[in-house]
């Protein structure tokens, strides 16, 4: 396979944050579906046979506890979206366990809030325990803290979470997975995957606010790469639901839209 020019730097990423959407990981009634983590996490640990380090930035913990509460649909108030979270954040790390366990794969919890990422002392303690999870072989698993995080379960902004982990990481490749092929342009029939974006402009961002999709929505995507591209990282938005979804983006496959790196790192 003859890669695009612009797909030549991700073979050789290295440290890989993937960020998981909900949509990702749940069924079509928002309940955690462990076969879809299952899958995800065979193809993280193929990743990892060839040398690459792995950050998991994952959704779920409500809809892991919607299922588990018996819920028939996913709560609107924040009380009960926070309580639902507190009873599935659990259940998600378990289910993460369960299936890295089958590849003797150590995993970390790591549960964030944006003072996390404001405040320099406990940014400089985030990036310590992560480097040192890193050197030790571990994956860690991040997830904001939805069960005190207010703003964060109303935008349902992981995508902004990932951004801030890729950068303070210094990952070389951050993939976000969700429901849709990436970003698109235009509507029906005249509806077209933008397949590259060399720099996120004002434009860029008028189409994703039009693509609005799924809990977090494409806009929060496309900021979260305008961040990250502005630190010398590409970004990949790619559909979670493909096979060998991971692998492909890697291989340099044209799937998905990437982001490219504003200046080098």
């Amino acid at each position: 396979m003859v890669l695009k020019k612009e797909r030549k730097i991700l073979p050789k990423a290295r440290r890989i944050v993937v960020k998981i959407g909900t949509s990702s990981i749940t069924d079509k009634h928002s309940r955690l579906a462990p076969a879809k983590v299952g899958k995800l996490v065979e193809e993280m640990m193929k990743l990892r046979a060839r040398g690459k380090e792995i950050i998991i930035v994952s959704s779920g913990a409500i809809g892991a506890g919607v299922g588990r509460l018996n819920l028939e649909r996913r709560p609107r108030n924040m009380p009960s979206l926070q309580a639902a979270a507190a009873v599935g954040q659990g259940i998600l790390i378990q289910v993460y366990s369960k299936y890295f366990r089958d590849y003797e794969q150590h995993v970390a919890q790591m549960l964030l809030t944006g003072e996390d990422f404001t405040d320099p002392r406990r940014y400089r303690n985030f990036k310590n325990t992560l480097a040192t999870l890193l050197r030790w072989g571990v994956i860690p698993i991040v997830n904001e803290n939805d069960s005190v995080e207010v703003k964060e379960i109303r935008l349902g902004d992981n995508d902004t979470l990932s951004a801030h982990v890729a950068v303070g990481s210094d990952a070389d490749l951050l993939i976000i997975l969700s429901d849709v092929e990436g970003l698109y342009a235009g509507k029906g029939k005249r509806r077209n995957l933008i397949r590259t974006v060399e720099r996120v402009t004002r434009e860029i961002e008028r189409l994703a606010g039009r693509a609005f999709r799924g809990f977090g929505g494409m806009l929060t995507k496309v900021r979260a790469a305008k961040m990250v591209t502005k630190a010398g990282i590409p970004v990949v938005i790619a559909n979670g639901e493909k096979k060998r979804v991971l692998e492909r983006v890697i291989a340099g496959e044209r799937i998905g839209t990437i982001f490219l790196p504003e200046r080098e790192k």
